[in-house]
């Protein structure tokens, strides 16, 4: 009886994030198109930042509570899944079309902070206060950025749907869309975890799949919805501004509270994150485009990584260790 319980929470859990990620990308669309905000910017703002919501939670309160040594692992397996499996999957639905300043300027600004973050913690085997500060700093630079892309580029409303929808309505499905986000994932998360345990599955094995993907569960439904509905900056914009998000002020937060431990394993994860993202950018270089197969070679990718860290991850962190 209990099982079935956590079957029915796990359906309850994926019509919440189904039906949230509509209506948060409905609402988010909706304000750029009666704002004249291009829908780029509301992708790499509010839809990046509120689907970041879990990892930012999860980070900042285990920094709270003395843990912040799960921090780098939490941001650095969430911005690889981002990429390899939240783009990849929603590249092999639909192909997904990629601005030219996110190919010039937002990706190259993503792999930047992600070096940056690998050499912070790397040398002195944390990221420091002072480093939480700076990335601050940088953080706030974006968001500078985004305002000024904003002003000088003003976007003309061309949905008539949305221009006959109430301003309230559109503001409203926002907050309403990333709460049905947040707590579906959570239930979902939950649910998938208690049913992988009455299977007899190993907590390291769930720690790998069920929760990584859950906490990136907002990231994968709202991409989609958005590239089905035709909103495809907000599809990669949404990515693409988690994952600066994800380092910017996840971190940068979690080590102003506390320095943020960067154990030696964190390299080999590092380097993937930063090779997912040259591969994005590789991928849609010429075509301006993220086609299907550039999606099935994303997921291809990640499969390996899965199994480096099934299978070697040991190993190389005791190897690194050596170094």
């Amino acid at each position: 009886m209990e099982l079935l319980l956590q079957f029915v929470l796990l359906v309850v859990g994926f019509v919440m994030l189904v039906k949230g990620a509509d209506w948060f990308v409905d609402g988010a669309a909706g304000i750029a198109d009666k704002f004249g905000i291009p829908q780029m910017v509301i992708g790499l703002t509010i839809v990046a930042m509120g689907t970041s919501a879990p990892e930012a939670a999860v980070s900042v309160t285990a920094a709270l509570k003395g843990s912040a040594a799960i921090t780098i692992g939490n941001v650095v397996g969430s911005n690889i899944m981002n990429i390899l499996i939240i783009l990849g999957v929603t590249a092999v639905i639909t192909s997904v079309a990629i601005a030219k300043s996110t190919l010039k300027i937002e990706l190259p600004i993503m792999l930047l902070i992600t070096v940056m973050l690998m050499v912070m913690g790397y040398t002195g085997n944390e990221v420091s206060r002072v480093e939480g500060v700076i990335m601050w700093v940088a953080f706030i630079a974006y968001l500078t950025y985004l305002f000024i892309v904003a002003k000088n580029n003003p976007q003309p409303s061309s949905e008539e749907e949305e221009k006959k929808k109430s301003i309230w309505l559109l503001i409203a499905l926002v907050p309403i869309g990333l709460a049905l986000i947040v707590f579906g994932s959570d239930i979902a998360v939950d649910a998938a975890t208690n049913i992988a345990k009455a299977a007899g599955l190993s907590d390291h094995f769930i720690g790998l799949t069920i929760v990584a993907l859950g906490t990136s569960l907002p990231e994968l439904f709202t991409s989609v919805s958005a590239a089905r509905k035709g909103n495809a900056d907000i599809a990669i914009g949404n990515i693409v501004g988690s994952n600066i998000f994800n380092i910017l002020f996840v971190v940068g937060t979690s080590a102003i509270i506390t320095p943020v431990v960067f154990e030696s394993k964190f390299l080999i994860d590092m380097l993937v994150a930063i090779a997912a993202g040259v591969l994005l950018w590789v991928c849609t270089f010429k075509s301006k485009q993220l086609k299907r197969p550039h999606g099935a070679i994303m997921l291809v990718g990640y499969a390996v990584y899965f199994v480096y860290l099934l299978k070697f991850a040991d190993k190389a962190a005791a190897l690194i260790e050596k170094l």
